[in-house]
């Protein structure tokens, strides 16, 4: 089981991002991609960044004089995380209307989803799951 937190907003998953992207960064190289355009000033992606790596998403190294920092956590956990996190509040405590209507917008988004939905569910359900 993954031990790290979610990133709170959309710029904490930004510079997250950016670095499942690049690899590895500094927080120079993260605020110039990603602070300056967004007209934040430095400090603001020096904190996003100080709150990730205390959440367990990355990790930071000293290079030369100063810091770099990459990803502590892999993408798909942090997306199967997050994911799961979102239905959970969109399911809520009565999650038959919810359900049903996910199936709609799957449906109507891309029906041959369905198919794919069907297989995980029967692979969910089949005996040799977890093993």
């Amino acid at each position: 089981m993954p031990h790290f937190r979610l990133p709170a907003d959309d710029l904490e998953y930004a510079v997250l991002a950016a670095l499942w992207e690049l690899g590895t960064a500094s927080v120079r190289d993260l605020h110039e991609r990603l602070g300056v355009p967004a007209g934040y000033v430095y400090t603001t992606t020096a904190k996003v960044v100080d709150r990730l790596r205390d959440k367990g998403l990355i990790a930071r190294r000293r290079e030369g004089g100063a810091f770099v920092y990459s990803p502590a956590a892999d993408r798909e956990a942090v997306e199967r995380a997050r994911a799961r996190q979102l239905l959970n509040r969109f399911l809520g405590p009565g999650p038959h209307a919810a359900v049903a209507a996910l199936v709609e917008a799957v449906d109507d988004i891309d029906p041959g989803l369905l198919d794919e939905l069907e297989r995980a569910i029967r692979n969910r359900r089949s005996p040799d799951h977890g093993t």
